[in-house]
């Protein structure tokens, strides 16, 4: 059943969301990836591996590896470099990061992003959605989990 999306407008009522929610990320072919909501958090995040600059016909691409789910083996994907920037990590310290530009997709929102790439190895969620994608509509309930419905796997 394919979902109705919107483009963020500022003019609409927001869309109440819990502090984990599933995101789709079209242009890297991924769906339903677990997320956690972070309010303190600027900017959006991906847990990635092997992280490998290349330069493709003049422009910045980004290599890395990433394992949707809890069991599979992690694949390589490729996206477009938007730059390098400095980000303080959540224990602190500040780190050299790559950033990307991609597509999300949380509940009927759609837009195009930008994403760190960290190692979030110890971290529960593979991907962190921060402010500057929250802003596009969307009000957090820190009671809730899974608002826009549950994930298709049984390990919640």
């Amino acid at each position: 059943m394919a979902r109705s999306l919107r483009t963020p407008k500022a003019d609409r009522q927001p869309i109440d969301i819990g502090w984990v929610e599933c995101v789709d990320l079209p242009d890297l072919g991924l769906s339903r990836i677990k997320a956690k909501i972070d309010t303190g958090a600027a900017t959006s995040s991906i847990h990635a591996t092997r992280v490998k600059p290349l330069t493709i016909d003049g422009q910045l691409i980004v290599e890395f590896w990433f394992r949707a789910h809890r069991g599979e083996a992690a694949r390589k994907y490729r996206a477009p470099g938007v730059e390098q920037r400095s980000i303080k990590s959540s224990n602190g310290a500040i780190e050299l990061r790559y950033v990307i530009e991609t597509t999300m997709i949380l509940g009927s929102v759609r837009w195009k992003g930008h994403m760190t790439l960290a190692n979030r190895n110890t971290m529960t969620f593979p991907i962190l959605i921060g402010r500057r994608a929250l802003r596009r509509g969307f009000r957090v309930d820190c009671r809730r989990k899974w608002a826009l419905g549950l994930p298709e796997e049984t390990d919640r």
